[in-house]
């Protein structure tokens, strides 16, 4: 039988040492891998394509939500397991939208995090029980006729742009990260600022904050 292969993705040595501890002691479970940023564990899940990738949602480069996003995109039989201090109803919903099907709170890890990864392993979803509150009051309103539909006007490579800019990088370093030329970069910044009616990187970084594409 082969065994389960789990990703970790924090950027928090002492989580991920935790994580993997709670792993390891559970039989034919195997970490097959450690990402320290968001960017990382996509490559990382598309490399080594894990059952199971657990993803901290607070991480540099590129945040938990879209690093999610870009999972599913790239390794789409690959499950996603939320793991973060956060618990707010709009952040449960962008975890639904993200493709994730497992949330679990770290004060909670001991308790709920293998019964989660075990729930994900059989293609079944684990939410913590306030999310799971939220989850059930979405279905409610849709089969209602009133779910709320929260769309977003940007681009996933202009949240990419806007996390690093947020993290104080430069037009060259956002580049480099990214692989495109410093010109196409500087295009970005500006489409986005215009986008979104900012007038600074204080306004954008206030953005990033507010819809939770970095932490504070």
């Amino acid at each position: 039988m082969k065994p389960t292969r789990i990703l970790v993705a924090d950027d928090h040595e002492v989580v991920r040492r935790g994580v993997r501890a709670l792993i390891e002691a559970e039989a034919g479970w195997q970490v097959c891998g450690e990402a320290l940023t968001g960017r990382e564990a996509v490559d990382k899940a598309k490399q080594l394509a894990p059952d199971v990738v657990i993803l901290d949602i607070g991480m540099p480069e590129l945040n938990g939500l879209d690093a999610a996003r870009q999972i599913r995109r790239e390794a789409p039989t690959t499950e996603i397991l939320i793991l973060t201090m956060h618990e707010s109803e709009q952040l449960i919903r962008e975890v639904l939208t993200a493709g994730a099907r497992g949330y679990v709170l770290k004060s909670d890890a001991g308790r709920d995090l293998v019964t989660a990864v075990h729930a994900l392993v059989q293609r079944k979803p684990f939410f913590a029980s306030a999310a799971a509150q939220v989850v059930l009051d979405a279905y409610l309103k849709e089969a209602q006729g009133g779910a709320d539909q929260t769309t977003s006007s940007l681009t996933m490579r202009q949240r990419e742009i806007i996390q690093l800019l947020a993290e104080g990088k430069t037009n060259k370093e956002v580049a480099t990260i990214l692989h495109i030329s410093v010109k196409t970069a500087e295009t970005h910044r500006t489409n986005i600022m215009r986008k979104l009616d900012l007038h600074s990187l204080s306004d954008l970084v206030r953005y990033a904050i507010r819809n939770r594409i970095v932490e504070p």
